[in-house]
């Protein structure tokens, strides 16, 4: 079984950049799908973005399009998010999770297999 461990997190301010890492423990990582979630209080946990397998195909919500990019490298067991340009809206607890499916994890609601305990993002104005 995949255990998920988030890392990264903190506070940037508007116009900024981090990297979140998600770090994965056992064997089969590289045969599942990741993803990025974020969630703000009082509010339901949204898609960020996913990745592959493989890599590829790479998906992205629309109000990151061009400011985030997930990426994997399997030998690490370690999924990324570099996040640019960061916004006061994109303040939120980040979540990683898992899935064989890539459609599980874009589907709206998503429920994957496996998710991290997260990690908070804050983006000062």
């Amino acid at each position: 079984q995949v255990q998920l461990v988030e890392s990264g997190g903190g506070l940037v301010q508007a116009g900024g950049s981090l990297r979140l890492s998600c770090a994965a423990s056992g064997r089969t990582f590289s045969s599942y799908c990741m993803g990025w979630f974020r969630q703000v209080p009082g509010k339901e946990r949204e898609f960020v973005a996913a990745i592959g397998w493989s890599g590829g195909p790479t998906l992205y919500a629309d109000s990151v399009k061009g400011r985030f990019t997930i990426s994997r490298d399997n030998a690490k067991n370690t999924v990324y998010l570099q996040m640019n340009s960061l916004e006061p809206k994109d303040t939120a607890a980040y979540y990683c999770a898992a899935d064989r499916s890539l459609s599980v994890l874009t589907r709206a609601p998503s429920s994957p297999t496996l998710w991290g305990q997260g990690t908070q993002v804050t983006v000062s104005s």
